[in-house]
């Protein structure tokens, strides 16, 4: 038997990209990092600068706070010794560069650094923030696709009925309301605060501690103090929790809709894979893409949501604290903790659009 005869022109190779050059529309990976980076300045300029701008509506700090306590001259002497009688252009300047340094001010009520405060009291806000996107994740995506697989049915609307409750309902009036069931009635939850009397105490004396509860009753490896600070955890994280599970829900619900609807989910379902199967191993990882992308909105609406559930539930974080100087009209202080919740919101939505580019590429485009 003769061999084939070889053909007289080998096949055509697929032409390959030239060193640099660009396949498609989009923009290479650290191009795209370095631009989302560079927008972390500009955000953070505009959100300083719209709260410094209206906090100077209602006038300076010092006659906000104290101007009703003190005579003409004295306040007059405050104002000078403070500069609050330059231009508002001249203390803007000077404010930008305080925070370019670190240097926030200090609180007109008690005369504390506010970078003090921050670190005083932020790793408590930082704590409930991971509790409610724990809650988050645990609600939002199971049900999610669970309204997906029964689509325009009875359990999907309801669910869909529950989302909407749950991102509607005031996380203030949640919070009366999970207290008034699990801790006056059913008497199942503490009250309020983050931890007992005695657990507070016992978490103080450690060496060098967190401030963040949760971590360090795990260092002091007693079992009583981690039970006592995770059920003190409870209401305020579902409270606060609940508002981003509905925006999950709908998300879950939607992407995984759209998921099953792929040509590949079609051929799927024709070899007889359970519509089960389906949802849990084909459409659940594309459904999850859309959250990674709107979990940085989310972090900043549960920062914004945390001031209400703290002075709720007498968490004493920095919402808590915000509460506390709005009340006494400390401009200065409330001026310190949104500039840096401002820089805290920029740069999560940096880390969090660069993990979505990671997933997902057509976030590039």
């Amino acid at each position: 038997m003769q061999e084939a005869e070889a053909p007289l022109d080998p096949p055509a190779q697929p032409r390959r990209a030239g060193k640099g050059r660009k396949t498609s529309g989009g923009i290479g990976l650290g191009r795209y990092i370095v631009i989302r980076a560079l927008l972390i300045v500009p955000t953070v300029f505009i959100l300083v600068s719209l709260v410094f701008f209206l906090m100077r509506v209602v006038g300076d700090p010092i006659s906000a706070s104290v101007g009703d306590r003190l005579t003409a001259a004295q306040l007059a002497e405050r104002l000078a010794a403070a500069g609050y009688d330059r231009p508002v252009i001249v203390q803007y300047v000077e404010y930008l560069g305080q925070i370019a340094t670190g240097d926030f001010g200090r609180t007109l009520s008690d005369n504390r650094l506010i970078s003090e405060v921050l670190l005083t009291y932020g790793g408590a806000t930082l704590e409930l923030v991971f509790y409610a996107l724990i809650v988050a994740f645990a609600i939002g995506i199971p049900l999610g696709m669970l309204a997906a697989y029964y689509k325009d049915r009875a359990p999907d609307a309801v669910l869909r009925i529950l989302a909407i409750l749950s991102y509607a309902t005031p996380v203030f009036f949640a919070g009366l309301l999970l207290k008034l069931t699990f801790s006056v009635w059913l008497g199942w939850l503490p009250l309020g605060g983050r931890a007992s009397t005695r657990v507070q105490i016992a978490l103080g004396r450690l060496d060098d501690p967190t401030g963040i509860y949760l971590i360090d009753a795990i260092r002091s490896g007693n079992s009583v103090i981690i039970n006592d600070v995770l059920l003190h955890a409870i209401m305020p994280a579902l409270a606060l929790g609940l508002l981003t599970a509905g925006v999950f829900l709908r998300l879950v619900r939607t992407n995984v809709i759209q998921t099953l609807s792929n040509d590949y989910v079609d051929a799927a379902r024709s070899r007889g894979v359970s519509e089960f199967r389906l949802v849990r191993y084909h459409a659940y990882k594309p459904a999850l893409i859309p959250i990674v992308t709107v979990i940085g909105l989310q972090i900043a609406l549960l920062l914004g949501g945390a001031v209400l559930t703290e002075s709720t539930f007498e968490w004493r974080g920095l919402g808590f604290q915000l509460a506390q100087y709005l009340g006494a009209r400390d401009f200065v202080a409330v001026q310190g903790i949104v500039a840096l919740l401002a820089v805290i919101v920029a740069v999560t939505n940096f880390i969090v659009d660069v993990i979505a580019a990671l997933i997902d590429p057509r976030v590039r485009y």
